[in-house]
């Protein structure tokens, strides 16, 4: 039987979340559930899989968590366990931005549909943002999209605020996207905190574009990275064609070596940084 995995999140106010994290550990445990929650005063973040009873234990405890019944969660398969270990850790932020005043549970942009959001991103005025990182857009992203070539998203406020006359000039919207959404909460409440008043994005990331809008209909091209052992994701949810670089972490098409570590000397290859652990993003 396939692997049920559950991608989560939800940006609600945890006013002890190191008092969370063992109950959970725990709860994950005894259900068999492997993968890595992510919690801090912001939320909860992370994805987690296993059998399908074990994961709906799991989501029901995290949802009787203070503000967490509107759980957000988006399910798919895997043809194997995609993870190594169950981890349950406390940061600063559920997901890495640096802007401590934002307040994405209340400031966040405006959802858009998946059936809804070609029309949006179609629209001369416009300005459709990818917000993920420059080695995720390289193996797929809208059409038309903008990519902010941006390492980390930690460099996203800096990169807008740098660019931000040249990136508005002629335009009256601003739609953002990026894997499951998570992103997208905190970047859209960026802008607006910015001043930028007319900001979207894509409801359940481009994981619920990816399984809700016919292929032929879509207007993404290539595929979607994902932080597990699943590497990326086509149309449908479907198994992507890519594979982790070991000693980058970056993905690289099967049977094909990666152009980082071939361009890198064999001492910068075994120091390579490796990228982030599985979540939602």
């Amino acid at each position: 039987m396939p692997v049920a995995v559950a991608a989560l999140y939800r940006f609600t106010r945890f006013d002890d979340p190191e008092a969370l994290r063992l109950p959970l550990l725990a709860a994950c445990e005894e259900a068999g559930v492997k993968g890595t929650l992510l919690l801090a005063r912001e939320g909860i973040n992370g994805t987690i899989a296993g059998a399908p009873e074990g994961l709906e234990a799991v989501l029901a405890h995290i949802r009787a968590l203070p503000g967490c019944a509107g759980l957000d969660v988006k399910f798919s398969e895997a043809a194997a366990m995609p993870f190594g270990r169950m981890k349950v850790r406390v940061k600063r932020e559920i997901v890495t931005m640096g802007e401590p005043g934002l307040d994405p549970a209340l400031t966040a942009g405006t959802y858009v549909d998946p059936h809804d959001w070609n029309a949006l991103i179609a629209d001369p005025d416009t300005l459709v943002i990818d917000t993920r990182n420059d080695y995720e857009v390289a193996i797929g992203s809208f059409t038309g999209a903008l990519d902010p070539q941006t390492p980390s998203f930690r460099d996203f406020p800096a990169w807008f605020r740098a660019n931000r006359e040249a990136l508005l000039k002629g335009k009256k919207k601003v739609a953002m996207f990026c894997t499951g959404g998570i992103r997208c909460e905190k970047s859209t409440a960026l802008l607006r905190a910015e001043g930028v008043e007319e900001v979207y994005h894509l409801q359940g990331g481009i994981l619920n574009y990816l399984e809700q809008v016919p292929e032929n209909e879509s207007l993404w091209q290539g595929e979607c990275f994902v932080f597990d052992e699943r590497v990326s994701l086509a149309h449908g949810l479907a198994p992507g064609t890519h594979r982790l670089c070991r000693p980058c972490g970056r993905p690289v098409r099967a049977g094909e070596a990666c152009a980082v570590c071939e361009a890198a000397p064999p001492r910068a290859r075994r120091g390579a940084r490796r990228l982030p652990a599985s979540r939602m993003s």
